[in-house]
């Protein structure tokens, strides 16, 4: 991560490792943030729940990166930090009015749907701009930014080239004036072409954990 951030003249701390422990057990989250990682990403709703509480007196921030099903929404808005791949506008609408009062704002990332996969959600780009609008018009959540799940790529210019789609993206909300910050892409087989284009968060798995069983493999991660 270092050395693909001076590549491309950041700095490492511009980048936050996100360390995504779906099929993990509780015990090598703890190891992990032993080590001194912070984040920590989950897939799947009622897993991360039991890790949460598992983990409950270390001061870890947690990310949903999953697919978002809109009857459960609720344990997103009151349990997590950080909610990734928000692609429609009712789901925000969920996780505004759930998300409690007095707790800080639920940061929120756009999931652009890259590629034309039919088996990965996201939001078309055409739709973002409006979508940008009316999520960061919401209250209770903070926009922060795009997220995305290019198609697996081999090749380090075929990488890049998604990652530079976002990142355009990225660009042309800001300057129509929505103040992102945040560009969640990147995992364990092409972070580096991610920080390249300028991710300022990956979510790295396999690459920290190793590989998981297969019946949950996702690439989510």
């Amino acid at each position: 991560m270092a050395q693909a951030a001076a590549r491309a003249g950041r700095s490492a701390h511009s980048v936050t490792l996100l360390a995504v422990t779906k099929a993990q057990p509780p015990e090598v989250v703890q190891a992990a943030a032993d080590c001194g990682l912070e984040h920590f990403g989950e897939s799947y709703l009622q897993e991360a729940l039991e890790k949460l509480d598992a983990l409950r007196e270390r001061q870890l921030t947690w990310h949903f990166v999953g697919r978002i099903q809109a009857n459960k929404t609720r344990p997103l808005a009151e349990r997590f930090a950080w909610v990734h791949a928000v692609d429609r506008l009712r789901i925000a609408a969920r996780l505004s009015e759930q998300r409690p009062e007095g707790a800080a704002p639920l940061n929120v990332c756009l999931q652009v749907h890259l590629g034309n996969e039919a088996s990965k959600g996201g939001a078309a780009p055409a739709e973002l701009a409006e979508l940008a609008r009316a999520v960061g018009a919401l209250p209770r959540l903070r926009l922060r930014g795009l997220m995305c799940i290019p198609p697996e790529e081999t090749e380090a210019a075929r990488q890049h080239a998604w990652f530079h789609q976002l990142r355009q993206l990225y660009a042309q909300l800001n300057a129509a004036g929505a103040g992102l910050d945040t560009l969640s892409m990147g995992m364990s087989a092409d972070f580096e072409a991610a920080i390249e284009e300028g991710a300022t968060i990956v979510r790295i798995g396999t690459a920290l954990f190793g590989p998981r069983d297969g019946r949950l493999q996702s690439r989510h991660v």
